[in-house]
């Protein structure tokens, strides 16, 4: 259970297969349905065909049947069940070869109270879910292009483009160390009862080090160390940050199923129909459309390290863009040579210090995280890169198989202290694992 950095960041089934352009909207500007799986004359040879539907069958069945599963108790959580819904997909070579839903996107009311049948909100492949901590990689990515642009230099000192950010030994902490954790910062920052968004924005930039942390001796987890990188990609921007993320990344990908705060740029049908919820039993009520995380909830719903909410489709592009190298759909987004920099392990020989997960490795590149069994199950390897979300998200990739691998979960909804979203993540990823 994730019980420990929850509470510090408190405290302050439809199936579908592969099409060649899974970013490509409708007129409605929905994502279209997907097409059916590749054929014979798709592919090279017959008997490529034939394996590649095999496996698709196989993986797709087995990976239904998983999130089925979870969707009451288990030997594994036998008190509760795993979630209300999820959604998977994966993309081989950038195909959509799976896209799967279970559930319901909305199964409780506030208190938590189970509601009536009629009531509930089925989950769709094109449901929208809050990413939580996987907005931590739109961020990096926005730092990066930044980095792309000679506007930043990941050795420097952060100061050197925020001054505000001070405190005892912080003059050590690189931009660098924001994007791979190890810049001794605390987990979560206490933001709330100060009088206005300049304090607030303020408390995040002197946040001391943990006790006894020294700069770049070791990973700890920080979602302040986001926070302070979306202020800076605010500052050399000159943009808030849902308005940098929507302009250099979403707009030219084709991401209209993504951003921040999605009450205000979804329809009535889209928010009744497609919105995932989270909490319903937190002192806010029912969570659906507002970000979960309380922080960021305080910072007005824009912060580095969450609020970002998506599809399992647009999320596979951020996947896939990066496994091409910066590029997708012929729109580059970020350097060859900076997304090489970004997937290899800048931690190597840095000691791991996680409270939730003791023995993790501290593999970790510029924004993504390297190598992490417990969610990557056995597609996790050197060059395994990836992102997990407090909410019950995922992304996976596995460069040597081309595979994007989404698995988003609303384990929050009601109560996120009812499950524990790794098993499921790792068996998902064990399936596609076993079969291809």
């Amino acid at each position: 259970m994730h019980v420990t950095r929850r509470i510090v960041l408190a405290a302050g089934a439809a199936t579908l297969a592969g099409c060649a352009n899974p970013t490509q909207p409708s007129a409605t500007g929905q994502p279209r349905a997907s097409a059916v799986p590749a054929t014979k004359a798709d592919l090279p040879g017959a008997k490529a065909a034939v394996r590649r539907g095999k496996a698709t069958a196989a993986y797709t069945e087995a990976v239904t049947g998983i999130l089925h599963s979870n969707l009451k108790p288990t030997p594994q959580n036998p008190a509760h069940p795993g979630y209300a819904g999820a959604v998977a997909l994966a993309m081989v070579d950038g195909r959509i070869t799976m896209h799967t839903a279970v559930g319901h996107a909305l199964r409780y009311a506030a208190g938590p109270r189970e509601l009536p049948a009629a009531e509930r909100v089925a989950m769709r492949p094109d449901s929208i879910f809050d990413l939580a901590s996987l907005t931590k990689v739109y961020t990096a990515i926005l730092a990066l292009r930044l980095v792309d642009q000679g506007k930043v230099d990941l050795a420097a000192p952060v100061r050197r483009y925020l001054p505000e950010f001070t405190g005892a030994g912080k003059d050590r902490v690189t931009v660098a160390m924001l994007l791979t954790h190890t810049g001794a910062l605390p987990v979560g920052v206490k933001v709330t009862g100060l009088p206005d968004a300049a304090a607030r924005r303020r408390a995040v930039l002197t946040a001391p080090l943990v006790p006894g942390g020294v700069p770049g001796d070791a990973f700890r987890y920080s979602s302040t160390g986001l926070m302070v990188l979306g202020q800076l990609v605010e500052k050399l921007t000159g943009k808030s940050l849902d308005r940098a993320l929507a302009d250099e990344v979403l707009t030219p990908l084709g991401l209209r199923d993504t951003g921040f705060l999605p009450l205000t740029w979804l329809t009535a049908a889209a928010r009744a129909q497609r919105l995932v919820a989270t909490d319903a039993r937190s002192s806010r009520g029912l969570l659906r459309g507002v970000v979960h995380d309380d922080v960021c909830n305080v910072l007005g719903g824009v912060a580095g390290h969450a609020g970002v909410f998506a599809t399992a489709r647009d999320v596979a592009v951020i996947g896939q863009m990066l496994l091409d190298e910066g590029i997708h759909n012929g729109r580059r987004i970020l350097s060859a040579d900076i997304v090489r920099r970004m997937l290899v392990n800048a931690n190597q020989g840095k000691r791991a210090y996680d409270a939730d997960r003791p023995g993790r490795p501290s593999d970790h590149g510029l924004g993504v995280t390297l190598n992490q069994p417990w969610f990557m199950g056995r597609l996790a390897g050197p060059a395994t890169f990836g992102h997990t979300g407090f909410t019950g998200t995922s992304l996976v990739v596995e460069p040597r198989r081309r595979l994007v691998l989404v698995l988003l979960t609303n384990r929050a909804h009601p109560n996120w202290s009812w499950a524990n979203p790794d098993p499921v993540r790792a068996a998902v990823a064990n399936a596609l694992a076993a079969h291809l």
